[in-house]
């Protein structure tokens, strides 16, 4: 076995590892550590996805050497790599842009333990994305859920405990019915491992034993991991857990956290349930019903909103329906679309949530619409970092949010008529709903007031935040002029799924 194809598990065993070592740490040594290691395994993740592109497939990486059904393993292939890079290199980011925040906002004798979280929280990604094993996958999607509530709870208010409760409560439902549908699989198949649950479900639907339990499964997989992502109608934590967070938290739940138990539902469908259960239970359609749903309502919430963060934590709602409409078209291109959104997004909205937290700076810690007229003056590279974002999410040509509808259009061109009509008609609404709250901020911010008390306030443009924005418009302006490459690395891993 070559060295790198050790990485994926040493990027795993290493955060974990890493977390502990900065509990114990004081605050800015924590921070040197926990920023260091993310950046290798950005680096070694980077190195496996090269890895990948060259070899013919996926390889196994099993732990101690023990095969199935005893052993545990991960599987690491061309899409794996790729989320692993984008999703290790997007939590640098976040952190380098929220750094000066994350010090001010939480506690000091705490802030360690804020890397400790970010820490765990980036094992448990890399885990959900390699892991081959069911219930490793529920074992990090509890770390996961601890993390991320944690990394809302640090910040030092009463808004905060009050939404991290909410979002405690409403994450633990969610796990406990994902963890009960892995009981009642692993009752009916004898198996945990993906592919070995794969071959007993084909024969048990082959049959047509079971017929009853399966359909169970299926609806508290869907349902659990839908309330942890939050698909509307489970979205109502959402606001409140993002709005009130630190910069870098809402950055790292609404590009990375969300993302991760979407990607387990993605392996879930087609890589153990499999297309033709998932297809004869119906489950897409309704996954299909409440994507669509999601894109409306969310982006409705959103033009309703005064204040700029919880407006971006309900665009956060509308941009999840995306993918989960890409999911319920239950096609080769839909999923490709589902992929690319989950991309697109993942270096996107973490950088609407950076240059939110710009604006506050300059406009009295204040995040309402009126107190950030004229911010993007006071804070140009923020101004400019929320502008490319904005267009993005509206999905304006030669940024990464226009290739997620682009894909989503083909996708749905595809599919049958009525499914066709109402995919397309939800994908033109959103966008308009979009550009009805985006382009009136852009404005905002870069009116300037006639009468304020911030108007001679001007961002001292920190080292770690200019770097993190302007990487940030790189990817962005990157992922729409190299979209070609990126969709055909996320088609050729999904064809390593089967599809």
């Amino acid at each position: 076995m070559e060295l790198v194809q050790n990485f994926p598990f040493i990027t795993i065993v290493f955060s974990l590892t890493c977390g502990v070592f900065c509990a114990v740490l004081k605050g800015r040594t924590a921070r040197n550590l926990c920023l260091a290691w993310l950046t290798l395994t950005t680096l070694m993740s980077f190195s496996v996805l090269l890895y990948t592109l060259r070899s013919d497939g996926y390889y196994i990486y099993r732990m101690g050497k023990w095969n199935a059904p005893w052993g545990n393993e991960i599987r690491v292939g061309v899409l794996e790599a790729l989320m692993a890079t984008v999703f290790s290199g997007v939590m640098v980011l976040s952190l380098l842009g929220g750094m000066h925040h994350i010090f001010v906002d939480c506690e000091s004798e705490k802030t360690n333990l804020y890397f400790t979280m970010c820490s765990l929280l980036m094992s448990s990604l890399f885990a959900l994305i390699y892991t081959n094993d069911l219930f490793t996958a529920y074992v990090f999607v509890e770390i996961n859920t601890i993390a991320s509530c944690a990394l809302v709870m640090l910040k030092n208010s009463s808004k905060t405990l009050v939404a991290t409760t909410r979002y405690l409560i409403m994450s633990l439902l969610g796990s406990g019915l994902f963890l009960l549908g892995i009981v009642i699989l692993y009752g009916i198949t004898g198996e945990l491992l993906m592919e070995s649950i794969s071959e007993r479900v084909g024969e048990l639907f082959a049959s047509g034993e079971y017929s009853l339990p399966l359909t169970v499964i299926i609806g508290l997989f869907s349902v659990g991991l839908a309330v942890k992502s939050a698909l509307f109608p489970f979205h109502s934590w959402l606001p409140d857990a993002h709005g009130s967070a630190t910069p870098s938290s809402s950055a790292i739940l609404s590009g990375l956290v969300l993302k991760g138990y979407i990607i387990v539902l993605i392996k879930i469908f087609y890589r153990v349930l499999g297309l033709r259960v998932i297809v004869s239970e119906r489950v897409s359609q309704f996954l299909f019903l409440f994507g669509v749903l999601a894109m409306i309502f969310g982006s409705v919430g959103a033009l309703r909103e005064r204040d700029l963060k919880r407006m971006l934590a309900y665009s956060s709602v509308a941009q999840v329906g995306y993918i989960y409409l890409g999911i319920g078209l239950h096609s080769r291109l839909g999923i490709t679309a589902a992929c690319v959104q989950i991309l697109a997004h993942a270096i996107t909205k973490p950088m609407l949530f950076i240059s939110a937290g710009g604006f506050m700076d300059v406009s009295g810690g204040h995040k309402s619409m009126s107190a950030i007229k004229g911010a993007g003056l006071r804070d140009p590279l923020g101004g400019a970092a929320f502008t490319v974002g904005a267009l993005s999410m509206i999905g304006i040509p030669f940024f990464a949010g226009f290739v997620t509808k682009l894909e989503l259009t083909q996708a749905a061109l595809e599919s049958g008529t009525a499914t066709m009509a109402i995919a397309l008609a939800a994908i033109a609404v959103s966008t308009l709903l979009n550009a009805l709250y985006y382009v009136p901020i852009i404005f905002n911010l870069f009116t300037r007031p006639e009468k304020s008390e911030y108007s001679d306030i001007r961002l001292h443009c920190r080292p770690d935040y200019a770097i993190s924005l302007v990487t940030f418009i790189a990817l962005n302006l990157g992922f729409g002029a190299f979209s070609d490459s990126l969709v055909g690395a996320v088609r050729r891993g999904l064809e390593l799924f089967g599809m």
